[in-house]
C-alpha cells in the first residue's frame, strides 16, 4: 500500500492559474487506481467557515484532511504554508509506522520537498511527485529521474471538474 501527501494550496493555485478545477472524487479514484494509494492526506491552510463545502467534498471523495494551525494574528494574512507539516508527517510515519506503507507519493511543485524526496529515494520509499502542470514546479527537480515525477496535466482529462451540460 502507498500513501499520498497533497499540498492543497500548491495544487489549487497551479490549477487556478490555468482556469482548471478538480473533480475530487475522480482524482481520488485516479490516485487509487494508478498509484495504489490507500490513504491520501490533503493538507490545507486554515479553516474558514466559508470553505466548509470544500472540506466536506474532499472528505466525501475519500481524502483525509490535515489543517495547518495558525495563531489568530496570522489568519488570512498568508497562504497555507503546509510544507513543514507534510515533511513532518512523512518522517513521523517512517519512524513510527514504517511497515504501514510501502512508498510515498507527493502532489506539489514546491521545491521545499527536494531534500525529503532525495532521502526517500535513497531509502527506496519514494514513489513519485506529481507536479500540477509543467510550469508549476521548482527548478530543484531538474536532476530528478523521470521515473520519479509526472505531470497531473497529462491525465487531467480523467479527473477535471466539468460543469453539468458542458461537452
Amino acid at each position: 500500500m502507498n500513501i499520498a501527501f497533497i499540498d492543497g494550496q500548491n495544487l489549487y493555485y497551479a490549477l487556478k492559474s490555468n482556469e482548471r478545477k478538480l473533480d475530487y472524487k475522480q482524482f481520488r479514484i485516479y490516485l487509487k487506481d494508478k498509484y495504489h494509494i490507500e490513504t491520501a492526506y490533503y493538507f490545507l491552510g486554515y479553516i474558514k467557515n466559508q470553505e466548509s463545502s470544500l472540506y466536506e467534498n474532499l472528505q466525501k471523495a475519500g481524502f483525509v484532511l490535515m489543517f495547518k494551525t495558525h495563531n489568530e494574528m496570522m489568519m488570512g494574512k498568508k497562504k497555507g504554508n503546509v510544507d513543514t507539516d507534510i515533511v513532518f508527517e512523512i518522517m513521523r510515519r517512517l519512524i513510527e509506522n514504517s511497515r504501514d506503507f510501502e512508498k510515498v507519493l507527493i502532489v506539489s511543485g514546491d521545491g521545499d520537498y527536494k531534500k525529503l524526496i532525495d532521502y526517500l529515494i535513497e531509502k527506496n520509499r519514494f514513489l513519485k511527485i506529481l507536479f500540477p502542470n509543467r510550469r508549476s514546479h521548482s527548478s530543484l527537480y531538474k536532476a530528478l529521474g523521470a521515473e520519479f515525477y509526472d505531470y497531473l496535466e497529462n491525465s487531467l482529462h480523467k479527473f477535471e471538474y466539468k460543469k453539468k451540460g458542458a461537452p
